[in-house]
């Protein structure tokens, strides 16, 4: 099966470089009229240049597909409307979003300024909500719709120096869990994509040449043009680095039930080991099913019935 998104109108942020620039690329090849979107600012976001946006443009219309350049800060939700109009106006509709606009201010928590906490935060975090809201009702209005947001290692497990940053990167999966609740009968599926590539924002911290090598951006296009397909999950964190591919979860354990009596601070720690006992563990999907579950286990406990 080949997967093609011919008549498809994509838009990936932070597409001047890296990643981005993967993505947009291999998109373009299978079909997709790409919008290359890119501030064009270092690393750390400061500056702002059209250039990097325009040269991936030019690749895609040299092998024979079609893109345009913008340069929306992905922070500024009126230049985000803009760019999605600019789209739909070309094209007459948007398919694929991929949030991968990103930066790095890496600094332990003490020594980080709150201004580049706060911005850090507003690029990755609230840069996707922008994007997304201004692509959403198009997607519901025509029935369809694939939304990627790029999450990390750092925000599903933490890393040292990068509290804004993993911060920002858990707080996009679970925007993502309420997302594909509310998208999917519009035919809107929202995944993450968690990846690990030698880029520009991971040049610093991966000094070895030959693991560099190993790292190619393709690798991890390869798993987001899984999560953007026709055929695509949904509400899937998909890890993908250096041609390896992993599913992160977030699991919660069956837990125990306390009777009033028994129920204080001092019986919750000395129960820590019950309460995290692996066995019959899920993954809840939707957060009021967490509390149908622990009062269904307060009603055994207590021999209440419930109605229903």
């Amino acid at each position: 099966m080949s997967i093609s998104f011919e008549g498809k109108v994509a838009i990936v942020t932070g597409a001047g470089n890296g990643l981005g620039r993967s993505h947009a690329l291999e998109l373009a090849r299978r079909g997709a009229k790409v919008v290359v979107n890119d501030l064009g600012g270092g690393r750390d976001g400061s500056g702002g240049s059209l250039t990097a946006a325009e040269t991936v443009v030019a690749e895609i219309e040299a092998a024979g597909g079609e893109a345009m350049a913008n340069g929306a800060n992905v922070t500024d939700y009126q230049q985000v409307q803009d760019m999605v109009k600019a789209a739909a106006e070309r094209w007459g509709r948007v398919d694929i979003l991929v949030n991968n606009a990103g930066i790095l201010r890496d600094k332990s928590f003490a020594k980080a300024p709150m201004d580049d906490f706060n911005l850090v935060v507003n690029v990755h975090l609230m840069g996707s909500v922008n994007c997304t809201k201004a692509v959403w009702d198009i997607m519901r209005e025509q029935q369809y719709g694939r939304i990627v947001m790029t999450t990390s290692s750092s925000g599903l497990y933490g890393n040292f120096g990068q509290s804004n940053y993993g911060a920002a990167k858990t707080g996009v999966v679970g925007f993502m869990n309420t997302l594909c609740l509310e998208g999917e009968k519009y035919g809107i599926k929202v995944n993450c994509l968690s990846p690990t590539a030698a880029t520009r924002m991971t040049e610093d911290i991966i000094p070895d040449p030959k693991a560099l090598e190993l790292l190619t951006p393709e690798s991890v296009t390869a798993g987001l043009i899984a999560l953007v397909a026709d055929d695509a999950p949904n509400r899937f964190i998909l890890c993908a680095g250096a041609g390896a591919y992993a599913k992160a979860r977030i699991l919660e354990t069956e837990g125990i039930y306390l009777p009033p009596e028994q129920q204080t601070a001092e019986n919750v720690l000395a129960n820590l080991d019950a309460i995290s006992d692996e066995r019959g563990q899920q993954e809840v999907v939707g957060g009021l099913n967490q509390t149908v579950k622990f009062i269904q286990k307060a009603a055994e406990g207590t021999g209440v019935k419930l109605d229903g």
